[in-house]
């Protein structure tokens, strides 16, 4: 089974290593959702984020790169 939503910390870890020149602090929400729906072991439906999965996510990826 592929990534879910509420797979935070593993999204963070993959977007990191597919977008290492981006500052995730800097990101826009609408832009995130998008990255995370096209990774290719995601498996979840795109229709059940909200901000406050796409806030989990940044502020993971946020305490990766700190």
């Amino acid at each position: 089974m592929g990534l879910r939503w509420s797979d935070s910390l593993d999204i963070a870890l993959d977007l990191m290593e597919l977008h290492p020149e981006v500052d995730p602090m800097q990101l826009h929400f609408t832009e995130l959702a998008k990255w995370v729906i096209a990774l290719d072991n995601f498996d979840d439906d795109p229709q059940h984020c909200g901000e406050r999965v796409l806030e989990a996510i940044q502020l993971a990826w946020i305490a990766e790169v700190d």
